[in-house]
């Protein structure tokens, strides 16, 4: 049975319709924001997935192109593969109800945001997560909720909740924040260089609208929530797990105290054969759990550690940032290159330079943005972690880390009058020992110093850490740095990028249930103390400042701007005159729909050749203007020449040469290049050209 719920946010209606679609789904909802549809659906299985010692959840967001009224481009007219937009949608819904997961579940749990109308004041996005939530909450699936998500922007210094498109627009940040009614379950945040302060009060308004929200989900739960089904749990066995302490404990403290992550892994794994094989005999079949409580102990030891001894495994200090060293100009042939390293983490990026033809072309239901000309691409190779898998494409994790870098760097990128380029940067992942999205922040702002592009500001990124006391949550210690293991141990992984003026990108995994302000604001202090000593201390005694010239393999742009009404007559019927012009120089050209055009080559006197044809096709021919043309006809009273693409005028017999010509043929013949000078242009347009006239200038 149909039944519909309503509530207003930001002004527009939001209902939740449930009961009528998809009722073999564990728990399914239809959420309509204004003109915006989504339908979420959560299904689990059974039966737990023999074999693994993770949660299974998938999440995924598929974008219909039917909601916006388009027909998908190519020869197959049907979607594909998920568009950078969907992946990313994913990862933020999967980052917020990962937590509230129990942690010894393992039945496979599937989440499908399917998006079948969108109107672009209201966010796709938001409507996933209001409809993921209350599908999990109304259904048998184990979930500790409700949560609840909110889009925030900064306009004119004020916070707006679900930004409409114009004040997206205008908007000084993007901020996707979930929340329970207590503490925050996520961060995923874009901005104009925001400060500190500005971003944790925005935080509290969203904080604000989502308890709102939250109750409005609870009285959808009372009225049609199911029972949760109960699970058989993957919890380590008591007897397994004292076993394993009680023989493993101080053998495993001293393996895993180490700074090197190679000899490190290389002691622990040591340890970990010698328990089972010693265990083997007592819990026979069980490597799998002996293998999980070998986990637990790894776990507990480095959580010990920094709660209790303020320690870490490689003996740092709580705030000590691991050693830094950066370098640029490495690949002789790249437009711009860099390589930063923090730790045993290292990441070299590489800027490419091209026409701005070369940005990327978007399609998808985000009707916005068609098309970017700054992309960012990472990638991380098995190797990065001392793994021998091959590589098979990027996966949702690089995609993601690409996007976070991609984010932070994008407020300083120069805009397209100050720069006409289209800039590609790719982050390479060399070694891998935590945060090497953070460490793609400061290599690429390196990399682009170093192409030259003229960025406003150089962009550093760090993360901050977490451990929570399990016995009692309100004691907690964050920590500067964190590295792979404490990464895999610890609480959380709070990444922030930003200038020395404020942030840029904010990306926050957790995996207790919520983050506290108190523990946000700490996060914040850290990472902010942590950017500016990487500048000041590793970067900008790299390269302080963005090279005055570009690379020499670097293309070079000319612009110039035509009469829109004149961008036909460059272009021609068919693109006849455009590609004449292409073909006979050898550059690229983009006209854009305000008449602006980039010509771009490495070959400067084609560039100016190319941009003077370009004008003189859009501009007034002048009388007495000298041309190269080329002998396009013959006649007995003369030949035709075209001197600029599509412009023909007529050289008179008498006008062939200094001499007397008896016949045409006598002196040109078609195809032939020859020196012209406009002598008169008559009411109707007809151009009369002198051989004659321009030999005897260029003789003078």
């Amino acid at each position: 049975m149909k039944k519909v719920f309503s509530i207003e946010v930001a002004g527009r209606p939001l209902s939740i319709e449930v009961g009528q679609l998809s009722q073999l789904s564990n728990g399914s909802a239809l959420v309509r924001y204004g003109d915006t549809v989504v339908l979420s659906n959560a299904t689990a299985a059974k039966q737990p997935r023999e074999g693994i010692d993770f949660f299974p959840l998938s999440v995924d967001y598929e974008e219909k192109l039917y909601s916006v009224g388009k027909i998908p481009g190519g020869f197959i007219k049907r979607e594909g593969k998920p568009t950078e937009k969907a992946v990313l949608v994913s990862r933020v819904i999967d980052r917020q109800v990962r937590p509230r997961f129990p942690k010894d579940l393992r039945n496979d749990v599937v989440i499908v945001n399917t998006v079948l109308s969108v109107e672009q004041d209201n966010s796709p996005e938001f409507a996933s997560i209001i409809g993921t939530v209350v599908a999990l909450c109304i259904s048998d699936i184990p979930f500790n909720g409700p949560i609840a998500g909110v889009i925030l922007g900064l306009v004119d210094g004020k916070v707006v909740i679900n930004p409409t498109t114009e004040q997206r627009a205008k908007s000084d940040m993007y901020v996707t924040l979930s929340a329970d009614k207590e503490k925050i379950v996520m961060i995923e945040a874009g901005a104009n260089q925001v400060s500190e302060e500005v971003m944790l009060d925005a935080i509290k308004q969203g904080h604000d609208e989502i308890k709102r929200l939250i109750d409005f989900i609870e009285t959808i739960v009372r009225e049609v929530g199911k029972p949760k089904f109960e699970y058989v749990s993957a919890d380590v066995p008591e007897e397994i797990w004292t076993a394993v302490y009680d023989l493993a404990k101080d053998d495993m403290r001293s393996a895993i105290t180490n700074a090197d992550k190679a000899t490190r892994d290389n002691q622990v794994d040591a340890v970990c054969q010698s328990v089972k094989e010693k265990l083997a005999e007592t819990f026979p079949e069980q490597e799998g759990k002996i293998d999980e409580a070998l986990y637990k102990l790894q776990k507990k030891i480095v959580r010990s550690m920094l709660l209790e001894e303020h320690k870490r495994v490689d003996g740092r200090s709580l705030m000590d940032i691991r050693e830094l060293s950066a370098e640029v100009s490495l690949l002789p042939r790249t437009h711009g290159s860099a390589l930063f390293q923090r730790g045993q983490t290292q990441v070299l990026t590489n800027v490419t330079l091209g026409p701005l033809g070369e940005g990327q072309k978007l399609d998808g239901v985000d009707l916005m943005e068609e098309g970017k000309r700054y992309m960012h691409h990472y990638n991380f190779p098995s190797f990065s972690v001392g793994e021998a898998r091959p590589s098979r494409g990027p996966g949702r994790r690089e995609i993601g880390h690409g996007a976070l870098a991609e984010r932070a760097l994008e407020p300083v990128i120069p805009s397209e009058g100050e720069f006409p380029y289209a800039i590609r940067l790719v982050s390479e992942v060399l070694m891998s020992n935590g945060s090497t999205s953070q460490g793609s922040v400061c290599a690429s702002t390196l990399a682009l110093m170093d192409a030259g592009v003229p960025i406003k500001a150089p962009v550093a990124g760090i993360s901050s850490g977490l451990v929570v006391d399990e016995e009692n949550p309100e004691r907690f210690i964050t920590f500067m740095d964190i590295q792979g293991i404490e990464d895999f141990f610890g609480d959380m992984d709070f990444k922030v990028a930003g200038t020395r003026d404020g942030i840029t990108a904010i990306q926050v995994d957790i995996k207790v249930e919520g983050l506290t302000y108190e523990i946000i604001r700490q996060a914040f202090e850290i990472t902010k103390k942590g950017r500016l000593q990487i500048l000041d201390e590793c970067m900008l005694p790299a390269i302080s400042k963005p090279r005055e010239s570009l690379s020499p393999y670097a293309p070079k742009i000319f612009q110039t701007k035509v009469d829109v009404d004149k961008i036909r007559d460059v272009i021609g019927p068919g693109g006849k005159i455009i590609n004449k012009i292409i073909a006979e120089t050898g550059v690229k050209i983009d006209i854009e729909d305000d008449g602006s055009v980039y010509v771009a080559t490495t070959d400067e006197e084609a560039g100016m050749k190319a941009l003077k044809i370009i004008e003189g096709i859009t501009g007034n021919v002048e009388i007495g203007a000298i041309f190269t043309g080329k002998v396009t006809r013959l006649m007995t009273f003369g030949a035709f020449v075209e001197f600029l693409p599509g412009k023909e005028g007529l050289v008179h017999i008498s006008k062939l040469d200094n001499k007397r010509v008896n016949k045409v043929e006598d002196v040109v013949s078609v195809g032939d290049e020859i020196i012209v000078k406009v002598m008169e242009i008559d009411k109707q347009g007809r151009i009369n050209l002198s051989r004659k006239d321009a030999l005897a200038a260029a003789d003078s």
